[in-house]
C-alpha cells in the first residue's frame, strides 16, 4: 500500500480512540435538536397548561390590585402581600418551568449522552492563534453553519408568516372579547403559533442531528498506520510478544529439567517420547507427570534420568496416552491407573534389588492402555478423549 493510501483516514475510530475524545470532552452534539426538543416541550406545556396558568395569574392581578388600608399603610404588611403575589405567580408558572427543566437535562441523552470531563475545562492557548481562528472562519463546517442559518431563518420565517396570516382576523377579534375569555383565547393562539413555528425547526434538527453523528465520525477517523500503532500499543508488538513467550517456554523448560532427577521413573516410546512420573509416598493422590516431552526435548529428558539414575522403561501405548491426556503438574487420567501402578510398582522392586539383592523383578510387558486413550491406535479418533480423572 502507498504512503498517500495510509495518510488517508479510511478506517473508522477504534473503541480506545472514542473513549480517549469522550474523555476530553468531544462528543457528538446537535444544538438544534436540543433547542428543538427544549421549545417544543415549552410550546406543548404552555398549550396544555396555558389555560390554567392565566386563569391563576389574572386571579393574583386581581387580587393584587385589591389592598385594604392596613396593607397601604404598613409597609410589612406590603412586603408579606408582594412576596405572596410572587409565590402565586411562581406556583402558576412551576409546571411549565418543570417540563422544560426536565426535557433540558434530558436532551442530550438523544446525541452523545450526558457528559462530564474537567478536561473541557482547561484552557487550551491553541484556540488564541489568530491563523487557525481564520482557517475554522472558513472551513467546512462553517460553511454548514452558515447554511444552516440561512435555512432556519427562510424555513422559520416563512412558517411565521404563514402563521400570522391566516390568524390574523382572530387577533383582531381579541380586542373586543371579555377580558377573561379574551386571554384564553389569546394564549391558545400563541401556543399554537409558537408549536407551527417550532415544528419547522424540527426539520432542520431532523437533518442536523445525522449530520452531527456523521460528522463526528469521520472527524476521529484513522489512518491505516494510527490502527497499526494502536494495536502495538493496545496488544504489545507481535515479535516482542513472540520473544516473551519463547523466553516463557524456557523458563517453563528449565523448571521442568529440574524436576526431572526427582521423577521416580520416566516412560519412553521409546525416541519420540518421555514421560517423567512422580509418585509422593504418604501423600493422598495419584502419580503426576513432572516433565514430558517430545522428540530433542524427550532426548535430554531421557539423558537427565540417567545421569540421575531414574529408572527409564519402554511403555510405548503408555508414553504416548500420558503425553496425550496430561500437562505438566497433573495427574495421571484414572483409566491409566492401573498400567502406572504396575509400572511403579517395577521401579520400587528394582530399587530394592538394586539395595539388598534377591529376585531381579520382571519388567512389565503388556500394560492395559485402553485403545481411546493411544492416540495411534484407531478407537481414539472415534471416541472423545476422556479429562484427567474422568472414567472413559
Amino acid at each position: 500500500m502507498s504512503d498517500s493510501s495510509d495518510a488517508e483516514k479510511t478506517e473508522a475510530a477504534s473503541p480506545k480512540r472514542l473513549e480517549q475524545a469522550r474523555e476530553e470532552g468531544d462528543v457528538p452534539r446537535s444544538r438544534e435538536v436540543a433547542t428543538f426538543t427544549v421549545l417544543m416541550t415549552a410550546g406543548c406545556s404552555l398549550w396544555f397548561f396555558g389555560a390554567g396558568i392565566v386563569r391563576q395569574l389574572n386571579a393574583t392581578m386581581v387580587s393584587g390590585l385589591s389592598m385594604d388600608r392596613e396593607q397601604i399603610f404598613n409597609p410589612n404588611a406590603m412586603i408579606l402581600r408582594v412576596a405572596s403575589d410572587i409565590a402565586q405567580v411562581m406556583l402558576a408558572c412551576l409546571p411549565l418551568a418543570i417540563a422544560v427543566m426536565i426535557v433540558a437535562l434530558a436532551s442530550p441523552l438523544l446525541i452523545g449522552g450526558w457528559l462530564f470531563s474537567s478536561k473541557s475545562f482547561m484552557p487550551k492557548f491553541s484556540k488564541l492563534n489568530p491563523v487557525r481562528g481564520l482557517t475554522n472562519m472558513v472551513s467546512t463546517n462553517a460553511l454548514v453553519e452558515l447554511l444552516k442559518a440561512i435555512a432556519k431563518t427562510i424555513v422559520v420565517g416563512t412558517i411565521a408568516w404563514m402563521v400570522v396570516m391566516s390568524q390574523k382576523d382572530a387577533v383582531i377579534g381579541l380586542a373586543v372579547e371579555p377580558l377573561k375569555s379574551g386571554s384564553a383565547h389569546m394564549v391558545d393562539l400563541i401556543g399554537s403559533a409558537f408549536l407551527y413555528i417550532v415544528g419547522g425547526l424540527g426539520i432542520v434538527a431532523a437533518i442536523d442531528g445525522p449530520y452531527q453523528i456523521w460528522h463526528y465520525a469521520n472527524k476521529l477517523k484513522m489512518t491505516r498506520q494510527e490502527m497499526i500503532q494502536e494495536s502495538k500499543e493496545s496488544d504489545g508488538n507481535p515479535q516482542i510478544k513472540g520473544k516473551i513467550r519463547q523466553m516463557q517456554r524456557e523458563m517453563s523448560q528449565r523448571r521442568m529439567m529440574a524436576d526431572v532427577p526427582t521423577a521416580d521413573v520416566v516412560v519412553t516410546n521409546p525416541t519420540h517420547y518421555a514421560v517423567a512420573l512422580k509418585y509422593a509416598d504418604g501423600q493422598r493422590g495419584a502419580p503426576r507427570v513432572v516433565a514430558k516431552g517430545s522428540d530433542e526435548v524427550a532426548a535430554r529428558i531421557r539423558e537427565l534420568a540417567k545421569e540421575n539414575n531414574v529408572a527409564l522403561l519402554e511403555a510405548p501405548a503408555l508414553a504416548r496416552a500420558l503425553h496425550k491426556h496430561t500437562e505438566i503438574g497433573d495427574e495421571i487420567p484414572e483409566a491409566l491407573y492401573s498400567a502406572v501402578a504396575e509400572v511403579l510398582a517395577y521401579v520400587f522392586q528394582l530399587r530394592a534389588y538394586k539395595k539388598d539383592g534377591g529376585t531381579y523383578p520382571d519388567r512389565p510387558s503388556k500394560l492395559r492402555v485402553p485403545p481411546e486413550l493411544d492416540p495411534h491406535d484407531p478407537a481414539s479418533q472415534t471416541k472423545p478423549e476422556p479429562k484427567n480423572g474422568a472414567t472413559p
